[in-house]
């Protein structure tokens, strides 16, 4: 059995719109410093975070269709190709939620076909975010259904742009809903380290964040260094 720290569980994020050249460097040391699992990133700046964390055991990560997930497939597949050319290892995909809405699944399935297509090929891992705040249990399952069909690697809560991010509920249901084999992402509105370990006690094996380094600090004050649970994960 492996000790799992918080910080292994984190994404350390910044997908503000005016983010800077500082931020990033400041956000990849920090992930140095504290060895987060990733630094989620503007498609911008993927080469630039590539730069700071190389040599360390810690992935970049980037956004497509970020945040709304309406933009086409084709111009979704264009970003993955770019950010994969860039050099991310991991790929935060916004669906197309309108067409969720729309009860459009022909379309959804058209979108994750194309996508996994390159993804895979280029042995890059997919988190799926589905912004759970804004669907109903019944369209969260559907989710579940179609891309456990695409073999995904992780489902994401949140966008975390929407009115409502993660939720303890809606990592349950996910993962009720979900293959072992395919893991959750919480994000949206994670600030504590109680909450973190609530979603993690949920089913949620990594955590997106702005407020890591607040998060780590929290769990060395009040939980031994930090410690989630013991784990083979």
């Amino acid at each position: 059995m492996n000790i799992v720290h918080i910080n292994k569980y984190i994404d350390h994020t910044i997908l503000k719109p005016t983010t800077t050249l500082d931020d990033i460097k400041a956000l990849c040391m920090q992930c140095v410093e504290y060895n987060f699992a990733a630094a989620c990133v503007p498609p911008l700046y993927v080469k630039l975070a590539k730069q700071f964390l190389g040599g360390t055991d810690t992935k970049v990560a980037t956004v497509i269709g970020f945040p709304f997930g309406y933009s086409a497939i084709e111009a979704k597949v264009a970003e993955t190709v770019l950010a994969i050319v860039d050099g991310a290892d991991e790929l935060d995909v916004v669906i197309n939620i309108s067409a969720v809405k729309n009860k459009d699944w022909e379309y959804l399935e058209k979108e994750i076909a194309n996508l996994m297509y390159i993804i895979r090929e280029k042995k890059k891992v997919v988190k799926i975010i589905i912004e759970s705040g804004v669907l109903t249990d019944e369209e969260i399952i559907g989710c579940c259904e179609l891309y456990s069909r695409y073999g995904v690697d992780y489902m994401k809560t949140s966008t975390g742009y929407a009115e409502k991010g993660a939720t303890v509920e809606a990592v349950k249901l996910m993962r009720a809903n979900l293959p072992e084999n395919i893991q959750i992402k919480a994000s949206g509105g994670i600030r504590t380290f109680a909450f973190a370990k609530e979603l993690i006690a949920a089913g949620a094996t990594r955590i997106g964040a702005s407020a890591s380094v607040n998060i780590v600090k929290e769990s060395a004050d009040g939980q031994a260094g930090g410690v989630v649970q013991s784990s083979d994960y």
